[in-house]
């Protein structure tokens, strides 16, 4: 990336202005013209969103849209949406068995909610708040049952099975520590009382170990801030086995969506381990150890995000794509969504940016000022691109808002139009929430208005 160091917040106000009309648009779209009896919409065909997908996964991201809608424009028209269909729709995602994305689903709506109520910007109504309290609750219980022990800790296993660690599955660590902070209770067998922060933490260390590389020689492609998507273990014994990759090109080459997760949730876990007492952190391991291993990751990861990623900020869909030779020198130039080889992926822009804004802002608030510059700027130049008209969808008639997203490209689910070679011009669910999700982060700071963070909603 060539990091623009002049770039201020306040010089996107106007991309932001623009975006938010384009996402209210989009978001009506898809509530009038999409058939709900397919399923939850997942990525768009021709500009039209369609389902396809291993669960529904993300359904929680098209009604958390609404919600976000609200929050950044105040028009109650969207609230409804969202407030109305959490009701009707959310239910079988907050005791759903099956999956790993309880953090998506559930903090993306009930949570958001929540956190609207909490911040005074919808009516105080205790028995709408128990609501989503008890929600967010039996969530992070949900999820953290979802539990495989291995050597030295334990993980929140993938849809995939119990051998199976997804990078991905960081951000829903945001599940069990809502539930632990709102007082809930986790019981097993004989009434055994399960500590949902112990669980989040032992999974972050998880993803810290076996999900993200740090050059230190693990196998022949270990660099610095590289991610696998999965990580496979032997559930007799509890030994880790190899790195793997679902979506990704391979286990040794670092699919960007999977390095963007992570360099989010790590950044997010960061901010909200600092509001937490010492005292509860000592069983643990107390908080200069735990800062540190998720420290190293957030900074490895959005190390290697910066020095893989064109000029612009926009990646490709994974760093050690098979044809990327083709392209020559493309770091060195902007993203080229329209080449003949090998896609971008929007979507990780989109999540990446977050994790660098809310990681730097963290490194600057606690006296590190350079490293903490350095990824604040990344984050804005990554924006600067992605809310362009070169990403965003001004079309009236496509019902994405952020454009060149990519699905799975090994499986060839990604759309690809006519006279072109690769995928492109299409939109995820994912990306169109986590563009609005930094959009929003970024309005708030530049208006001065309360520091948005999943955790809001605790006070």
């Amino acid at each position: 990336m060539q990091i623009n160091n002049s770039l201020q917040p306040v010089d996107l106000s106007t991309k932001l202005t623009q975006f938010w009309e384009l996402s209210g648009q989009k978001i009506q779209l898809i509530e009038q013209h999409y058939d709900v009896s397919k399923g939850s919409p997942v990525f768009t065909v021709q500009g039209q969103y369609t389902t396809r997908g291993w669960t529904e996964w993300t359904q929680g991201f098209q009604f958390g849209s609404a919600i976000l809608q609200y929050d950044a424009t105040d028009d109650i028209e969207f609230l409804e949406i969202g407030r109305q269909k959490t009701l009707d729709l959310m239910a079988p995602h907050v005791s759903h068995i099956g999956v790993h994305d309880h953090g998506f689903n559930n903090v993306s709506t009930y949570g958001n909610l929540l956190r609207l109520m909490r911040e005074g910007r919808i009516p105080q109504n205790d028995w709408e708040q128990n609501f989503y309290e008890l929600a967010l609750k039996i969530s992070g219980a949900v999820q953290a049952s979802r539990w495989t022990t291995i050597k030295n800790g334990g993980f929140i296993s993938s849809f995939n099975g119990p051998h199976s660690l997804f990078v991905d599955t960081i951000r829903s660590c945001r599940a069990l520590v809502l539930s632990h902070a709102l007082g809930h209770v986790f019981q097993g067998e004989g009434d055994v009382k399960i500590n949902l922060l112990e669980r989040a933490l032992q999974h972050i260390k998880a993803t810290a170990d076996y999900s993200v590389f740090y050059g230190e020689g693990r196998d022949s492609y270990d660099l610095w801030g590289r991610t696998a998507h999965e990580s496979v273990f032997n559930v007799k014994d509890g030994n880790f086995r190899c790195p793997n990759s679902q979506q990704g090109y391979s286990g040794f080459t670092t699919w960007t969506r999977g390095l963007a997760w992570a360099m989010c949730g790590f950044a997010e876990e960061l901010e909200w381990l600092a509001t937490r007492d010492g005292a509860e952190l000592e069983p643990y391991g107390g908080r200069a150890s735990i800062e540190t291993f998720m420290l190293k990751a957030a900074s490895a990861t959005c190390d290697f995000f910066i020095e893989h990623t064109p000029t612009d900020g926009i990646p490709y869909w994974d760093t050690g794509a098979p044809n990327l030779h083709r392209l020559g020198d493309y770091l060195n130039r902007p993203a080229d969504p329209y080449n003949d080889v090998e896609p971008v992926d929007s979507s990780a822009a989109a999540i990446g940016a977050q994790g660098l804004l809310r990681l730097g802002k963290y490194l600057l608030s606690t006296g590190s000022t350079e490293a903490g510059q350095r990824y604040w700027q990344a984050g804005l130049t990554v924006l600067d691109t992605l809310f362009s008209e070169s990403y965003l969808s001004t079309n009236p008639t496509h019902q994405g808002l952020i454009l060149h997203s990519i699905y799975h490209q090994p499986n060839g689910w990604d759309y690809v139009p006519a006279g072109s070679k690769i995928a492109n011009g299409e939109s995820s669910m994912w990306g169109d929430y986590h563009a609005r999700e930094v959009a929003l982060y970024l309005q708030r700071i530049i208006r001065n208005e309360p520091y948005y963070t999943f955790f809001n909603c605790l006070s």
